[in-house]
C-alpha cells in the first residue's frame, strides 16, 4: 500500500500493517467526536510516526498512486474532520 503524509511524501506500507495502523485511526476517531484536542494530537502524532517507521520512503520524484492519504502532522482537529469518511481516515 501506497501511504502518502501530506507535505511529506510517500511511504509503501505492507498490508500486514493494517491493522495496527486501524487501531490508531479508531482512537483518533473517538479523540475527535469527544473533542479530545491534546488526545488527538498525540495519536495523529503517534499514527504518523508508525507510518514512518513501519514504511519504507519513496524517492521524491516517484509518482506512485496513494491509497491513502493522511494530514500533516500540524493538520488541525477540524482540518483532519474534513479529510474523515465514516471509517475515519483508514478506510475498513
Amino acid at each position: 500500500m501506497i501511504v502518502r503524509i501530506m507535505g511529506e511524501g510517500q511511504v509503501k506500507l505492507a498490508d500486514s500493517h493494517f491493522a495496527e495502523l486501524n487501531a490508531l485511526d479508531d482512537e483518533l476517531l473517538t479523540e475527535m467526536e469527544n473533542g479530545d484536542g491534546p488526545g488527538f494530537r498525540a495519536t495523529l502524532t503517534a499514527l504518523l510516526d508508525k507510518v514512518r517507521e513501519l514504511g519504507s520512503p519513496l524517492p521524491d520524484d516517484s509518482l506512485e498512486p496513494s491509497e491513502l492519504i493522511l494530514p500533516a502532522p500540524e493538520a488541525s482537529l477540524e482540518e483532519v474532520r474534513e479529510l474523515l469518511s465514516d471509517d475515519g481516515l483508514i478506510p475498513g
